[in-house]
Formats: structure tokens, C-alpha cells, sequence
């Protein structure tokens, strides 16, 4: 299940980004916003990173204008490690290298075609499991 969350910002892209995964039979949760009135972006982005630390949502797709203040919020959230990514290369490293549970984007930064890629690269991408990857991880949680 992937938890989708965005402000007035990132609604249209949000909307893009939901219909694509339903069109691959990937199950979703729609944490809002539900228009594009102007909003506050941490109502969201703290209802998809408690859905995904919980393990209600395995993972997580947040939307705002840059990313950024969805990003800052999400990893205020004990267990999530949220990475923006406007670009594939860095959405498959953040999966490989930090597992990353969740994805953050800007709809004011990057188009829809290459956010669907981006999208497509974070969630078919694995962690590596590689050990020095592990320490790391577990240095941050620390």
C-alpha cells in the first residue's frame, strides 16, 4: 500500500500519480489534499508518515511546490527516512543505498512525465541490503 499525501501544490500531480498506480494494480491511500485551495503541507505530510511508520502503508509518495517542506516534515517521524528526488538516478540510489520509505517531490520543480518515471524507479527499486548500507541506516536511527 503506498500512502499519497500533498498540499494545494501538489494536488494535480498527486491525482497524475494516483491514477498511475491504480493503472499498475498498485493499491493506494489518498491522506489528502482533496482540491487545490490553499492548505498547510505538514497536515499531510504527518498523516502519510505515521500511515507509513506505522505499517498501515509500506510506503509513501508526499507533493508539495519544491518537495522540500514535505520532506522536512516526513523525516521529523521516528522510522521514516524520506528523500526528495527530481531526478531517477537519485530516486533508485535513495531506495539502494537508505531505503527510503518514502518519496518526495515538487510539482513546481519537475513536469509529470519525469515525476511518473521517478515514481516508477522508487518503487521498483530494492534496498541492497549491502552492509556499509545497514551501518548507515542504523547510525541515523541511532
Amino acid at each position: 500500500m503506498i500512502g499519497l499525501g500533498c498540499d494545494h501544490g501538489g494536488y494535480e500531480l498527486k491525482n497524475l500519480i494516483k491514477a498511475y498506480l491504480t493503472d499498475h494494480n498498485i493499491e493506494c491511500m489518498d491522506y489528502g489534499t482533496y482540491s487545490n485551495e490553499s492548505c498547510d503541507y505538514p497536515i499531510f505530510a504527518k498523516a502519510v508518515a505515521k500511515a507509513v511508520a506505522s505499517g498501515e502503508c509500506d510506503r509513501g509518495i508526499l507533493i508539495c511546490g519544491t518537495g522540500i517542506g514535505m520532506c522536512i516534515t516526513a523525516n521529523k517521524t521516528a522510522g521514516i527516512r524520506a528523500a526528495l528526488c527530481h531526478d531517477v538516478f537519485s530516486a533508485k540510489a535513495t531506495r539502494e543505498h537508505n531505503d527510503s520509505n518514502i518519496l518526495c517531490m515538487g510539482a513546481r520543480v519537475i513536469g509529470p512525465g519525469p515525476a511518473l518515471e521517478i515514481v516508477r524507479a522508487f518503487l521498483e527499486t530494492d534496498f541492497s541490503n549491502d552492509i556499509r548500507h545497514i551501518r548507515r541506516i542504523k547510525m541515523i536511527e541511532d
